[in-house]
């Protein structure tokens, strides 16, 4: 009997790093517009979540790809992938 362990699929999103202060951490801001439900105007949203940065490479201005992973502190809960975008 084989036992076969696939992961399953994991969110990936694309934002502009806002934070970069705390050692191995960024703060990245998604944004997303959306239609306003009773009204109908798009308005924009954004989300503001940490990410792990295992080598300290991200700069203020950066659009980076982050990626879910397992809870790495109490509010990181995402890790960088690759920067889409350096900032000027």
């Amino acid at each position: 009997m084989e036992t076969e362990t696939t992961r399953g699929h994991r969110k990936s999103r694309t934002g502009e790093v806002v934070k970069n202060a705390a050692n191995k951490t960024i703060v990245v801001a998604i944004r997303r517009r959306v239609r306003h439900p009773q009204y109908g105007k798009i308005i924009n949203r954004t989300s503001k979540i940490m990410a792990h940065d295992e080598e300290n490479v991200c700069q203020i201005g950066d659009i980076v790809r982050v990626t879910e992973t397992r809870p790495l502190s109490k509010r990181k809960r995402w890790r960088y992938v690759e920067t889409v975008r350096k900032a000027e």
